[in-house]
């Protein structure tokens, strides 16, 4: 249902888009993008909508994907402010930094302080390759309230090529699929019944979120006719971080999410070593994928790239997880 609609309603999105002249402004010193220079922005909208509208459909009385549709919602809406700055006045500069950083924070506390008073939830969490779980009391608000806010960034810096954050998250979304899924089926033998009725509608969620992002990709694949935005990133770094922390997974974060990681530490390294050293650099460009980008490698083959070290990563998460 939610792959319908946003087919359905991508074409009126784009229209509308290039009709608003909402184009994506583009960084000046990224010359290999000026052909991309009228491509319209914001098209996260087209997968938010259909999947917000499907996981109430049929969890709107369950807290968790309720919530976790609210939380993919409120982080969407803080992308698309950012988006229509930058639309309105023409330059890659929307929300300032710590403007952004205070919405993703409100955002990141409001659903850690709902993980932390859920009982199904609670302050525990899996270690991988094991069936241990660990508590970790009240440091879970910190911890959890930290990988909010750096997942939702580091997917936000994966969103650079045609296809790519789509990509990439849709492996990341199916594998989590997987894990309720079994979590379900475990729950029902164990006969935790409310339980399993709770994390059931999370893969309501999980679902409809997957299937507006695959028709999203119709669109944003190489060349990209529209391109997601803040307003797609930052909601799907809100959903990648909702799933890891709503199952009680956040460490497999480590692994299923290696490319959002390796985004996030090439764009640390480049600005601590440039400040160190007095203007040099160790990549010629950050985030990873632009230096591969200026090495000459082809758009679509590093998207190619990271889809297929994500699914080598998703079969390790799976196997971690059944262990």
């Amino acid at each position: 249902m939610s792959f319908a609609l946003a087919m359905i309603i991508a074409p009126f999105v784009i229209r509308l888009m290039a009709r608003l002249k909402a184009n994506q402004p583009l960084l000046q010193y990224v010359e290999l993008h000026k052909s991309k220079s009228g491509t319209p922005t914001m098209g996260g909208i087209i997968f938010i909508i259909p999947a917000f509208i499907v996981t109430l459909i049929f969890g709107y009385s369950d807290r968790l994907s309720l919530i976790a549709a609210i939380t993919m919602f409120a982080y969407g809406l803080l992308g698309f402010l950012d988006d229509f700055l930058k639309v309105k006045f023409r330059q890659n500069l929307g929300l300032k930094a710590y403007q952004k950083v205070i919405g993703q924070a409100g955002i990141g506390i409001i659903a850690t302080l709902f993980c932390y008073y859920n009982r199904y939830i609670g302050s525990s969490i899996n270690i991988p390759f094991s069936d241990i779980t660990f508590e970790l009391n009240w440091w879970f608000i910190p911890f959890t309230f930290l990988i909010f806010i750096a997942l939702t960034n580091a997917v936000n810096l994966t969103d650079g090529l045609d296809g790519l954050a789509s990509s990439v998250s849709l492996v990341y979304i199916g594998t989590f699929i997987v894990i309720i899924f079994f979590t379900v089926a475990e729950a029902e033998q164990n006969g935790m019944t409310l339980f399993a009725k709770e994390y059931n509608s999370l893969l309501y969620f999980a679902g409809a979120v997957f299937g507006g992002l695959l028709a999203f990709l119709w669109f944003n694949s190489y060349p990209a006719s529209v391109f997601m935005g803040d307003t797609g990133s930052l909601a799907l770094g809100g959903v990648c971080s909702t799933l890891a922390v709503f199952t009680k997974n956040p460490l497999i974060i480590l692994i299923l999410g290696i490319m959002y990681v390796v985004s996030c530490i090439s764009v640390i390294i480049q600005v601590v070593y440039f400040k160190v050293s007095k203007g040099k650099r160790v990549f010629l460009m950050a985030p990873f994928h632009h230096h591969l980008q200026s090495k000459g490698i082809a758009e679509s083959k590093i998207v190619s790239f990271y889809t297929v070290i994500t699914l080598i990563a998703a079969l390790v998460t799976i196997l971690a997880f059944l262990l």
